[in-house]
């Protein structure tokens, strides 16, 4: 056994489970209770999205909710189906030539594999922090365009016709080459299926608090809206044989528990999907663990992201045994699961014996639900994924991660999400490489009477003939060690009665091997010139690094504590 290996830290129910009270159990039951009503249809809804058969949803609530139990680090986290993921899966198996629904759900099961296994390993691996580099702006405006392109494929739906693309345009132009074909009777269900929804999560729960009610009960009933709009119109299709007027019906969902299995392999499958598995497992981590941070923070809880990389990798690999599409961790149902009062992750577990008990004994009434009215519970869930907030923020901020987020969205909506998340990345990169690889530095000065330093630009400052300070505001590596030296060059070309520069490294955390070479190779140029360079303020980790090399030695000047001292020891 290795000596860091705890059982504690990758099975964190050995942590919460032998505290577990009756009042904690109260309250995870609750929280599941809610969850479970706002979770089943929406299952549903997700795997028709994905384009696979609806139990397929139920199968991966279940299971990625049991396993997170499990492994997961975040006590409120919902993991099972969501929109975005969703809908990267179907992108992901449009791109096979697959004949049969049977080869379409073998696809899927090898693809939550590939995802569940790249987090896994990240996560077994302490790759957590890799969730920071992937930039925030860029992230929510792949989800709005995500969202968007979300909503235009369920119109289809809404309106009771056929359309299909893989992108923005594409489902518009399908859409209305299709407008002169609306049913009516679909259409109406799907209006008021969308009108009901929102009427009870803005308007119910306030309504039965004002006569009353019990806060638990009044938020069920506000969530309850997407059960009720299945149940209700479940009913009138029965009623009604609205199938008849040719309104799509859901069909048969079989009944029970998924049958657990390998997914079948392939080398063909494998370099199919392995690219869209590492985009599916990247963006599902960085939602959950957004998700999970904002929540845990609010009770003064730590998230530990590497064993959320176990937890969700684990939860998918499940998943892909016990027959259904990748998972993570939803944003809205995982606010609920919080605001609801989940304890524990046990309320995930609780809300999966739920889902098992329908998918058990009550999948045949599943048969007559128009699937309209999934689409309508689709519609409202990712109406507040859509923020384009981001774009002004981000002009405002940053026109360079204005660049990136703009890239993403157009690329998303005009291509489709592979591509536009791809490019989200690539983009992300590349401007991060630009900004560092041209650091903000300074010539600065000192501020009369004081001992502080600022920039001679914004400041009045006192400067001295015979020296040159300049400021680095940014780590030293390969990409930005020549822009400095050019830029030193550049500045002591006008100064002939210079004899020291000063680099004052207040903001440097770190001096990689070309940089420590370029260092050198300026401190030969300006001792042939006849300038002696000096550092000031350098950080004692990389102090250290230095003076394992001939650097010091071989330093024309001196390694000063401050940059007054300095200043002082040089005027």
């Amino acid at each position: 056994m290795n000596k860091g290996f705890s059982f504690k830290r990758y099975f964190p129910i050995l942590v919460w489970a032998p505290n577990y009270t009756n009042s904690k159990f109260f309250d995870d039951t609750i929280a599941a209770l809610i969850v479970a009503i706002m979770l089943i249809p929406q299952a549903l809804a997700y795997a028709l999205l994905a384009g696979l058969p609806a139990e397929t949803g139920l199968y991966a609530s279940m299971v990625g909710l049991t396993v997170y139990a499990l492994f997961g680090a975040s006590n409120t986290l919902s993991v099972a189906p969501v929109a975005v993921i969703s809908l990267m899966t179907a992108t992901a198996l449009a791109k096979l030539s697959l004949a049969t629904p049977e080869e379409t759900l073998a696809a899927a099961l090898f693809l939550t594999f590939l995802s569940g296994l790249f987090l896994l390993l990240l996560g077994l691996l302490r790759l957590g922090f890799m969730a920071n580099l992937l930039s925030q702006p860029v992230i929510s405006a792949f989800v709005t365009a995500s969202a968007l392109i979300i909503g235009l494929s369920q119109m289809q739906h809404i309106f009771g016709v056929s359309a299909n693309g893989q992108n923005f345009l594409g489902l518009l132009g399908s859409l209305f080459g299709q407008l002169g074909s609306i049913n009516f009777v679909t259409f109406y269900i799907g209006a008021g299926s969308i009108g009901f929804i929102i009427f009870s999560k803005l308007v119910i729960k306030n309504m039965f608090l004002k006569i009353g009610v019990d806060a638990h009960i009044a938020t069920t009933l506000s969530r309850s809206g997407p059960l009720l709009v299945a149940l209700i119109t479940g009913l009138l299709a029965y009623i009604f044989r609205l199938d008849q007027q040719g309104v799509q019906l859901l069909g048969e969902v079989p009944r029970g528990l998924p049958d657990f299995g390998l997914p079948g392999f392939s080398i063909d499958l494998l370099n199919s999907l392995i690219g869209s598995a590492l985009l599916i497992s990247i963006i599902g981590f960085v939602e959950s663990i957004s998700v999970a941070q904002t929540l845990a923070a609010r009770r003064r809880e730590r998230v530990d992201l590497n064993q959320e990389l176990v937890g969700l990798g684990a939860s998918n690999l499940a998943t892909s045994f016990g027959g259904g599409f990748p998972v993570s961790g939803g944003f809205s149902r995982s606010v609920v699961n919080f605001e609801a009062g989940a304890a524990t992750p046990a309320a995930g577990l609780f809300t999966a014996i739920l889902i098992a008990v329908v998918a058990l004994f009550f999948t045949p009434a599943l048969f007559w639900l128009p699937r309209v009215s999934l689409a309508a519970i689709i519609i409202v869930a990712v109406y507040g994924l859509i923020d384009f907030s981001v774009l002004k923020k981000a002009w405002v901020y940053s026109k360079a991660d204005f660049t990136a987020v703009l890239i993403t969205l157009v690329l998303t909506l005009l291509i489709g999400v592979e591509v536009g998340i791809g490019s989200g990345v690539l983009a992300s990169v590349l401007i991060h490489l630009y900004k560092t690889s041209q650091p903000h530095v300074a010539v600065i000065g000192r501020v009369t009477g004081t001992e502080h330093f600022r920039s001679v630009d914004r400041h009045t400052v006192e400067t001295f003939e015979n020296q040159l300070s300049i400021r680095i505001d940014e780590s030293l590596y390969f990409a930005n060690t020549r822009y400095l030296e050019e830029l030193i060059l550049n500045l002591i070309s006008d100064k002939p009665k210079l004899e020291h520069v000063i680099l004052m490294c207040t903001a440097v955390n770190k001096i990689d091997m070309s940089a420590l070479e370029t260092l050198e190779k300026i401190n030969e140029t300006l001792r042939e010139l006849g300038v002696k360079l000096h550092l000031s303020e350098v950080k004692d980790p990389i102090i250290g690094k230095l003076a394992k090399t001939n650097f010091f030695k071989e330093l024309t000047g001196n390694n000063y504590l401050s940059q007054n001292q300095a200043v002082e020891d040089l005027r």
